[in-house]
């Protein structure tokens, strides 16, 4: 069994930051991409950024150049830092791994998620 727990979200003012963290446990073997995804009231899931196990970062354009993702491989977890937010950052936020678990092909997982407020 797997499982990806976030943390760090809340209520910031916007211009603020916020940094998210998310853990993976139980038996992986390999991970592979993380990322992270969000998802406004009445809105798409979409993606915010994503890193590799090697290779370069992906982020969408509206995060380019106040987010940045990172990953910490020896002990499994995915960071999100999250800079002069604004109002339109507000939503729940995602992780999201493609993990090979002992004995299984890997699959794609998801945290439970984490709500980011940005007032204005």
């Amino acid at each position: 069994q797997v499982q990806l727990v976030e943390s760090g979200g809340g209520l910031v003012q916007a211009g603020g930051s916020l940094r998210l963290s998310c853990a993976a446990s139980g038996s992986v073997f390999r991970i592979n991409a993380m990322g992270w995804y969000r998802q406004a009231p009445g809105k798409q899931r979409d993606l915010v950024a994503t890193i590799p196990s090697t290779g370069r970062t992906v982020y969408a354009d509206s995060v380019k150049g106040r987010f940045t993702i990172s990953r910490d491989n020896a002990k499994n977890m995915v960071y999100l830092q999250m800079d002069s937010l604004k109002p339109e950052d507000t939503a729940v936020y995602y992780c999201n791994a493609d993990i090979r678990a002992w004995g299984r092909s890997p699959q794609d997982y998801w945290g439970q998620g984490t709500q980011v407020t940005v007032s204005s």
